[in-house]
């Protein structure tokens, strides 16, 4: 039987949670102050400890140093601040979750059934290493550069608490494989894993698609509803292209990350939320928030442990390891082997990607598609990106003290012309994705229609 220890001073609190936990099949142990904690610790190592942060003799982060021996323990904090800035640095250290007073039974019956021993996450990191030296893949990142190494060694640092994470990086680097092996790390990888693009949902819908909506709540609202938060219940919400939210979403998002519930459109009543946010952005998110983009209270929840995720240009290393993966699996896919020759690999490493990973594979998919036989030769590669624009001319003069919004806008509009309105292709060099590209040009009133993006430029 599991043993939980709760570092409670309150005995009624103390009492309370004792039961509740027992109700979840755990043996339990009570201390009042860190003194008696640390006793109980030496008579029996807990599998999971709660801890409140406020105690007669101490702070409660002081017992870190008592648990830091003890592999397989879990900390869940207690706390009362409705800030939670000593809880995230509490998370920071290692704690695996946290809930708030008054706690509610059935959130704590949640993060009970999450809590796996920690020998046992540590033991599959131990595996993710081991692919890594042996193969170059760490979960479904390829690469052994120093710089994904660092990216591996901060997934396996955050994946096993429940703090919030912003990775940030280019369109195209991997940051929703990041988040993923985030969620398959962690201890809520049995529960919904769920991605969405903020920036592909239409800003009317957006607010019924996140939160879920009420029969009848609005015209065509023919039935109830469940939006992304009730969804990924338990598990992790993927928030791509965050920086594309409308800013009264933001509030509401904001609001439920503090409050741990949220309310359905057209709801008279809260709905309880235990769910991890994993945000993206591929735009540099304190210029959003200086743009007025992205609030700047909702940057710093979501921004408690930061993943920058480097360009491809940036670990031209990985390419052989990457562009082979690309060709094995689709090999695989397709029944037959090509491989890469030495040359093709060469003229790889020489471009300079602005599309990142996405472009890399799909230039090998057109490459295997296109060669005859066992490989795949240079002659068989074709590039869907122009040369950079290092030298725009008269399009990227700009006046000194224009705002970032303008100079952002005549640099799209250049790459626009400069790619013969090829939209993808301006994403591409861009390094954005094509739905931020489009809602940049919506805003310019320079949206082509359909009909007009139909074949090549």
């Amino acid at each position: 039987m599991p043993h939980a220890l709760i570092v409670e001073d309150d005995p009624n609190s103390a009492e309370m949670l004792a039961a509740l936990v027992e109700a979840e099949g755990f043996s339990t142990a009570t201390a009042g102050q860190l003194r008696e904690a640390r006793e109980q610790v030496l008579l029996q190592e807990p599998d999971v400890v709660l801890l409140d942060l406020v105690l007669p003799d101490g702070n409660g982060m002081d017992l870190f140093g008592a648990l830091e021996r003890l592999s397989r323990t879990a900390i869940i904090l207690i706390t009362g601040h409705a800030s939670l800035d000593t809880s995230i640095q509490a998370l920071r250290l290692g704690a695996a979750d946290y809930i708030t007073k008054p706690i509610s039974p059935r959130h704590l019956k949640n993060v009970l059934a999450r809590v796996a021993r920690h020998t046992d996450l540590k033991a599959e990191i131990v595996d993710l290493r081991a692919d890594l030296e042996r193969i170059g893949r760490f979960g479904e990142l390829w690469g052994r550069t120093p710089v994904m190494r660092r990216v591996y060694d901060q997934i396996a640092r955050v994946a096993g608490t429940s703090v919030s994470v912003l990775i940030t990086g280019q369109s195209g680097t991997g940051k929703e494989l990041v988040a993923q092996t985030i969620h398959a790390l962690s201890r809520r990888r049995r529960e919904p894993f769920l991605a969405v693009n903020c920036g592909a949902v239409s800003p009317q819908l957006i607010e019924s698609e996140m939160f879920g909506h009420e029969k009848g709540s609005f015209t065509g609202a023919s039935r109830q509803h469940r939006g992304y938060f009730e969804r990924s219940h338990g598990g992790t919400l993927f928030l791509d292209e965050i920086t594309e939210m409308p800013l009264e979403l933001q509030v509401k998002l904001l609001r439920t990350i503090e409050t741990g519930s949220f309310e359905r459109v057209g709801a008279d009543g809260p709905i309880e939320s235990d769910v991890r946010i994993v945000a993206a952005a591929n735009r540099n998110p304190l210029e959003a928030v200086a743009e007025g983009r992205l609030r700047e209270d909702l940057f710093y929840r979501l921004n408690v442990f930061q993943i920058q995720l480097p360009a491809l240009r940036d670990r031209l290393e990985d390419i052989d390891l990457l562009a082979t993966h690309f060709a094995d699996d689709i090999g695989r896919r397709e029944g037959r082997a090509r491989l890469l020759t030495a040359e093709a690999l060469e003229l790889l490493k020489r471009h300079r990607w602005p599309g990142n990973v996405r472009e890399l594979r799909n230039v090998v998919h057109r490459a295997f598609i296109m060669a005859e036989g066992n490989t795949i030769g240079a002659e068989d590669l074709s590039f869907d990106v122009v040369e950079p624009l290092l030298e725009a001319g008269p399009y990227l003069t700009v006046r000194v003290g224009a705002s970032i919004a303008e100079v952002e806008r005549r640099l799209i509009m250049a790459t626009l012309e400069h790619c013969d309105g090829h939209k993808e292709r301006t994403a591409e060099v861009l390094g954005v994705s094509l739905k931020t590209l489009y809602n940049r040009l919506r805003e310019y009133g320079r949206l082509f229609t359909p009909q007009e993006d139909l074949g090549p430029r």
